[in-house]
């Protein structure tokens, strides 16, 4: 899928590296050697991913939400490994509730998470990027493509990404290649908490998985291979896509 020691001493920034699908690419590219600025809310998981890969990840916590802590990123790359090579955007948040009973605040905090946030990053990572190249993936969802019963805030939020990617991929060209990967039900913390809403939530993941032509949800390894190979140059020719990683679901 990628050539061998292509990821070795490249720098990247991962946000949401703390859990699912952006704590399995911390993993998989620590292990190819990147140097990674990892980012999460969950301050013990990102210890945890520090102890693993010593030489290799630089755990910071904060909140992706606001300005500065995206820019504080940026600079912590430049300060521990002098250089800036790929961005991958994994943080994300749900925003469950129909919009006439969405408060202004969660549409808002949905948005801040899911859209703002890469925004945020991007603005200043960018522009350092382009003095050498790189590539940017960042996670969506197949909810840009298929509505869910009760999550306008989440579906609009990452639609949004669509025509942002496609922008960027314009105007950063053709130094910087930027891909979104949208998976469908993948077996990650964020789906199983959505879950717990019901009674039987296992019985709940299980119906999701047999609705899939795959039969089985996704995993953050399946999304992880397809978030290394958009990152490297075997995707030479490939920016402002999006790839569908949904088991089928969009055939049902």
């Amino acid at each position: 899928m990628y050539e061998k020691n292509e990821f070795k001493d490249k720098v990247a920034i991962i946000t949401g590296a703390t859990s699912g699908m952006g704590k399995q690419v911390a993993h998989d590219l620590a292990t190819e050697g990147a140097r990674i600025i990892a980012s999460g809310r969950n301050i013990e998981e990102g210890k945890q991913l520090e102890a693993t890969y010593p030489e290799h990840i630089v755990f910071i916590a904060g909140d992706i939400k606001d300005v500065q802590s995206n820019e504080y990123l940026v600079e912590m790359a430049l300060k521990h490994f002098g250089r800036l090579d790929h961005v991958v955007l994994s943080a994300g948040q749900l925003g469950i509730g129909r919009l006439d009973q969405l408060s202004v605040e969660d549409w808002r905090d949905t948005f801040a998470t899911n859209t703002d946030a890469v925004f945020y990053l991007l603005r200043k990572a960018l522009p350092i990027m382009q003095e050498h190249g790189g590539s940017v993936v960042i996670i969506g969802s197949i909810a840009a493509f298929h509505a869910f019963p009760n999550h306008p805030a989440y579906c609009a939020s990452k639609g949004a990404l669509i025509a942002l990617v496609r922008q960027l991929a314009l105007d950063f060209g053709p130094k910087i290649r930027i891909n979104l990967v949208c998976p469908a039900q993948v077996k990650t913390p964020l789906l199983e908490a959505s879950a717990q809403a019901f009674e039987n939530p296992d019985e709940i993941l299980q119906q999701t998985a047999n609705r899939l032509p795959l039969k089985r949800l996704g995993t953050s390894e399946d999304i992880a291979a397809s978030v290394l190979f958009l990152l490297s140059e075997r995707s030479s020719w490939v920016t402002g896509s999006y790839f569908v990683i949904d088991g089928g679901f969009l055939s049902t």
